[in-house]
């Protein structure tokens, strides 16, 4: 078993929190993976399994288990039943940024408004992570993994793998538990061969972000390098030099509300509506069947409203901080909290409370954070 000298957390996370685990494991290849997994679980170890460290906030105290780093990668070109379209399947621990240019480079679309964003291709479906309009679950087409506790590897097509805004069944929420605990070994996308020329860019988020008038057509590398450097602007990319680049990106989510809901914040709160299902299933029993059949009922869908707006209007800017703490807005987008400098777990805790504590007495709506927390409380 590949073990190695552990060193702390917070040197494995981009929030740079975290103490030292008692036992570190770095698997390069999917053998060691599965190896280190079925050993820690046949022994009842408490296991953290860590990629990037870009969607992971952890307490300060020392980790009493077992760390297990996924540093494999590659990418395997193949065929898609599906006309004009190609699949790529690509190990875990393969950075996503480097997949994003790789099918850039390739003319696959789908995944260039997601460059940037830091992490490993294995936690994208947990996260279900997105930017811009496009999401994982747009292209995944499905992920190969192995359950807690199981010896079997598995394929699971992507429609099982409950996948909504930034959310699936592997996902670890703030007060609860996955409903699949699982470790993801590789992850296949299907994506579009629109080649290198310029094409209409669909969606109005990304057009926006990118200064775009509908019908105007660039490349996917033009996306790619508009985006990157909207996310540099942000501080939403890693940079060393960048103090604001320490954070695990946008901490909080953008609330999904009711109609209802939404209406009663400012009109000038930046929201966007939520697809809602067109088409349910009516199902009538033969037996009682009438003759009639009941018209659909309309529903208003729910609304995404912009968690950044509603942090800014409730009075904390960016850059905000709290008295003699080491822990901030980021200076350049309010949805980052940033480590500045040998900041503690509890002080980024203690301002991601107040933030919540302040948003919540504003508009009455409680802010979710998006990583996930291992031991630390909010």
């Amino acid at each position: 078993m590949p073990d190695v000298e552990p060193i702390s957390l917070a040197q494995l996370t981009t929030l740079r929190t975290g103490g030292l685990p008692a036992r570190m494991i770095d698997a390069h290849t999917t053998e060691e993976l599965i190896g280190a997994l079925r050993e820690g679980w046949g022994q009842g170890d408490e296991l953290l399994v860590v990629g990037g460290g870009s969607n992971l906030f952890v307490g300060d105290d020392p980790f009493e288990g077992t760390v297990v780093r996924v540093l494999t990668r590659g990418i395997e070109r193949m065929p898609s039943p599906r006309p004009g379209y190609a699949r790529l399947r690509v190990q875990a621990g393969h950075d996503w940024d480097e997949l994003v240019a790789y099918a850039v480079a390739e003319g696959l679309g789908g995944i260039e408004a997601m460059s940037g964003i830091p992490g490993t291709v294995g936690a994208a479906p947990v996260q279900n992570i997105g930017a811009y309009g496009q999401e994982i679950v747009q292209t995944l087409a499905a992920v190969e993994l192995i359950d807690e506790g199981a010896d079997e590897v598995l394929t699971v097509p992507a429609s099982e793998l409950g996948l909504g805004f930034r959310t699936s069944v592997f996902k670890h929420h703030y007060g609860s538990v996955a409903a699949r605990p699982a470790v993801i070994l590789s992850v296949t996308f299907e994506l579009p061969e629109v080649g290198h020329g310029d094409r209409p860019v669909a969606g109005d988020q990304l057009r926006t972000a990118l200064g775009l008038q509908p019908g105007a057509e660039v490349s996917l590398a033009w996306v790619r390098e508009h985006v990157l450097e909207t996310r540099r602007r942000k501080g939403m990319v890693l940079d060393a030099d960048d103090p604001d680049t320490y954070s695990a990106g946008s901490f909080f989510q953008n609330a999904i509300v009711s109609a209802s809901f939404a209406r009663t914040l400012p009109p000038e709160c930046p929201r966007w509506p939520v697809t809602p299902d067109l088409d349910p299933v009516l199902v009538i029993p033969l037996a009682s069947y009438d003759g009639y059949v009941p018209a659909a009922v309309s529903e208003e869908s729910d609304v995404k409203v912009s968690a950044a707006w509603l942090i800014e209007h409730s009075g904390l800017r960016k850059g905000f901080k709290l008295p003699r703490s080491r822990a901030a807005l980021s200076s350049k987008h309010a949805l980052a909290l940033t480590n500045r400098g040998s900041g503690s777990a509890e002080e980024l805790a203690q301002l991601a409370r107040f933030i919540q504590g302040r948003v919540q007495s504003e508009f009455g709506l409680v802010l979710q954070p998006e990583p996930v927390l291992v031991g630390v409380e909010l």
